[in-house]
């Protein structure tokens, strides 16, 4: 009797050990009646094998019809966002293909493919293959794009909400709409584990009208997590960032002592050096049990750490979000979480990567930095149990990945621009693009605009006498393929051994500050600068201890909406005498010195402080709306202080709120404040109080690079950060001049606001503040709120001993009028 293919995969399952979840089997149908959808399911419920099952069964089918003999052509594609995951997502595939009897190849395709494995792709291409959004796009760029995807059945995309909201989602978005083109029949499938806004999603994945419409699938409910804190034995009245963190490595070690391993996440990659030297240094014994992972690290190292955890190697790996995503670590124990997630799904996703099976317990230490961080754990422990989730928004009108994208077509075979506009507007990204914008877009790749249409460089599209536009020559073919890509990563120069030992990536502006001989921490090692040639740093090992920790870019993660808001909601607690969550019962002595001094906020209220020093008047502001929002909002309300009385302000900010000091501040009553931080004007006076020229002009780099506006060098002969700077800080100032109308430099202010400032967040908090009650103090001194920022500003100032010095005797002189009071 045949086994039909649902029983080969039932079958498959039992002789696994496991069950077909509910979930699994309604995509499973789903698939076979044609549907695309998302499918969304906590971390380790079995999401991948939901979506892998359909175009397995369905290649059981062609097999069987075939007489045994599996289909030609590649017929899967799948979707990650990292080329880290891909080497265990294709071994995954691979067991389940063979689990049922599917003589399938399946195969992966990222940057680190060989030449001669994707010389051999592209004559036999597997029926599956697994890659990335930018190896998607250089796919699409060779002639025979047409044909090697006509018989393409599926596209599922892992981790879509690591990929929604970005550029990345947007140039995969096009690709999608092309490989729909060409074969209207494509079923996409989504996968996400933590994510907000789902609909949303679902619509942005799919396109607005898809053609059998969109089917979402919830899967398993979110696991209980164990979130905890590691509580200090005693806490500052007056925290200050980064003063905790290793000061509790014994109890972080202790933790470790357990059996089993651990993975120990930091929000930075300094961070995660820093950690890996104390771990290192208090446990030398520990040696060969420690491992350090993250995204500037040479790949084949990171490689190593990888196959060490899945061996069962390791006590401990320190990482960042390298190790965030997808990958199936079954030996991990334990995760710890260095500092406040900021992110209710960040948090989760990290808790996620124990427990990591169906039946798995999640949990996850958290380890504050600094005393107020322990409210932000809490307030994230709620939110989870609340079902609270972060929204992730998409972008829209990307105009410099649109250009990158007619290029891309261009050079794969060419395309009809009428034709070609329908397609894009059947993107979420595009949907509202306008004749005029695409008109633009057009004549941008074909011509380059008014200021560079003398250039033939610039001329890399040419309409034939047929009316279809192509690739001008192959040395443009060549030159877009070497840079297809739309996040462009930080300006990084290479890290050797003085022997030829390739380390990793560090930012060029970090270099740049080191002279030779100086020692610098990187890949848990102390090394030793020797000199700077062709974008690579030569060292050798130090036997000093360090003086510097590089600084990447990247770093700040701002406080969520939805964390910030149940930060407020604890403190509100406090201020009502309910510490029944340990945290809070842990701050209590910082808490109660708050509400003495001053006031502890709640939602609906503004705490507004005003302090006197030597320094002169310092105006600090609580609206709880995160980092980058307050960062505009600070700017904002010192430009408008300063039309009441002129004045010189310094600025701080956290994710709490924002400190400006100025010798003498005009009096302010709550009426004036209410005028400081009104919604009328917004984007006028934000652009007035700050810098707008020159933050559009950083911001243009990235479009630049993106649109092809900037070639970055051929390998081995790249251009410095310093060169794409001065080349992309020319070329705006000359299209600011001579093409103001230019789409790209409105895109760029767009995306400063957006992105920098977080636009969207600072209108939404002036519209709260609004209507709140403010709060206005004048304590004598500086509050344990008000002190994490004097001592954020004092950073910037001064030499780190002296920056530390300095806020250690601030905190004695507080600590002592704290106990006297």
């Amino acid at each position: 009797m045949s086994t039909t293919p649902r029983h080969a995969l039932d079958a498959w399952f039992t002789a696994s050990g496991w069950t077909p979840a509910p979930f699994q089997i309604a995509t499973w149908q789903a698939y076979a009646e044609g549907q695309s959808g998302l499918i969304h399911s906590a971390t380790g419920s079995g999401k991948s094998l939901a979506a892998w099952g359909g175009p397995l069964m369905a290649g059981l089918a062609d097999q069987a019809a075939a007489g045994g003999r599996p289909a030609t052509g590649l017929k899967v594609l799948w979707i990650t966002p990292l080329r880290a995951l891909a080497g265990d997502t294709l071994e995954s595939l691979q067991q389940a293909a063979a689990g049922v009897g599917l003589d399938w190849q399946v195969e992966k395709r990222t940057g680190d493919t060989g030449a001669s494995a994707r010389r051999r792709q592209r004559q036999r291409p597997p029926q599956a293959l697994v890659t990335t959004p930018e190896s998607l796009s250089l796919l699409l760029s060779y002639a025979d794009a047409d044909t090697r995807f006509q018989g393409l059945q599926a596209v599922i995309v892992d981790e879509w909400h690591e990929l929604l909201g970005s550029k990345r989602g947007v140039q995969l978005e096009l690709c999608l709409a092309r490989l729909r083109a060409i074969n209207p029949a494509l079923r996409t499938w989504g996968l996400s584990a933590t994510l907000g806004n789902l609909d949303e999603a679902m619509g942005t994945l799919l396109g607005p009208e898809p053609i059998h419409g969109g089917t979402l699938i919830e899967g398993a409910a979110p696991k209980p997590l164990r979130i905890e804190s590691l509580l200090p034995a005693a806490t500052d009245r007056f925290p200050w960032a980064g003063h905790l963190g290793t000061h509790l490595l014994s109890g972080v070690i202790a933790h470790l002592e357990g059996p089993g391993s651990c993975l120990l996440f930091t929000n930075t990659r300094a961070q995660a050096e820093l950690w890996f030297e104390s771990l290192l240094r208090a446990r030398s014994d520990w040696l060969e049990g420690l491992g350090l992972h993250h995204g500037s690290i040479d790949r084949s190292l990171r490689e190593r750490i990888e196959d060490g955890l899945r061996a069962g190697d390791f006590r401990c790996v320190v990482a960042t979000s390298s190790l965030d995503l997808g990958v199936d670590f079954a030996p991990v124990d334990r995760v710890v979480q260095i500092g406040s997630p900021k992110g209710i799904g960040r948090l989760a996703q990290r808790a996620g990567r124990c427990g990591h099976q169906p039946d798995g317990q999640s949990g996850i230490l958290c380890v504050p930095t600094h005393a107020l961080e322990l409210i932000e754990i809490a307030a994230a422990r709620r939110a989870w149990q609340a079902g609270e989730v972060e929204a992730r928004r998409p972008l829209r009108q990307s105009l410099d990945v649109l250009a990158q994208h007619l290029v891309t077509l261009a050079a794969g075979g060419g395309f009809d621009a009428d034709l070609l506009r329908e397609e894009v507007r059947r993107t979420h990204a595009f949907a509202e693009l306008s004749d005029a914008a695409w008109n633009w877009t057009l004549a941008f790749v074909t011509q380059g605009g008014p200021v560079l249409e003398a250039y033939p460089d610039f001329h890399r599209v040419v309409c034939g006498q047929d009316g279809r536009y192509r690739i001008a020559d192959r040395r443009q073919a060549s030159r877009h393929r070497m840079h297809i890509g739309t996040i462009t990563s930080d300006a990084a120069i290479a890290v050797r051994y003085q022997g030829g030992g390739y380390i990793g990536t560090i930012e060029e502006s970090f270099i740049a500050r080191l002279r030779a001989g100086d020692v610098f921490l990187f890949g848990g090692k102390s090394l030793e600068l020797i000199r700077v040639r062709d974008l690579t740093a030569y060292v050798r090992r130090a036997t000093r201890r360090r003086q510097a920790v590089p600084r990447w870019q990247g770093g700040r993660l701002p406080l969520s909406s939805a964390l910030a808001s149940r930060v407020l909601e604890l403190l509100a607690e406090a201020r009502d005498g309910d510490f029944s969550e340990p945290e809070l019962a842990a701050i209590r002595p910082l808490l109660a010195t708050q509400a003495s001094w001053s006031a502890l906020p709640r939602q609906g209220e503004l705490l507004v402080e005003r302090t006197r020093s030597r320094e002169g008047e310092h105006l600090f502001i609580f609206p709880f709306a995160g980092r980058l929002a307050h960062e505009g909002l600070a700017t904002l309300a010192a430009w408008r202080l300063g039309q009441i009385s002129p004045a010189t302000f310094s600025i701080a900010v956290n994710d709490y709120g924002f400190e400006l000091l100025s010798r003498e501040i005009p009096p302010l009553d709550t009426s004036d404040l209410r005028r400081v931080l009104a919604t009328e004007n917004l984007i006028e006076d934000l652009f007035a109080s700050m810098n707008a020229s020159e933050l559009a002009r950083r911001q243009f780099r990235d479009i630049a690079r993106v649109a092809g506006l900037i070639f970055q060098g051929y390998p081995g002969r790249g251009k410095t950060a310093r060169q794409l700077q001065a080349s992309s800080g020319l070329l705006f100032d000359t299209i600011s001049r001579y093409d103001p109308d230019n789409r790209l430099l409105d895109q760029a202010r767009r995306e400063v606001l957006e992105n920098a400032l977080e636009i969207r967040r600072i209108q939404e908090t002036l519209e709260t503040l609004a209507n709140a009650a403010i709060q206005l103090k004048e304590p004598e001194r500086f509050t344990p709120l008000a002190f994490p920022l004097w001592a954020e500003r004092q950073r910037s100032r001064l030499t780190t001993q002296t920056w530390q010095d300095r806020v250690t005797r601030m905190v004695e002189q507080l600590e002592r009028a704290a106990d006297r009071s």
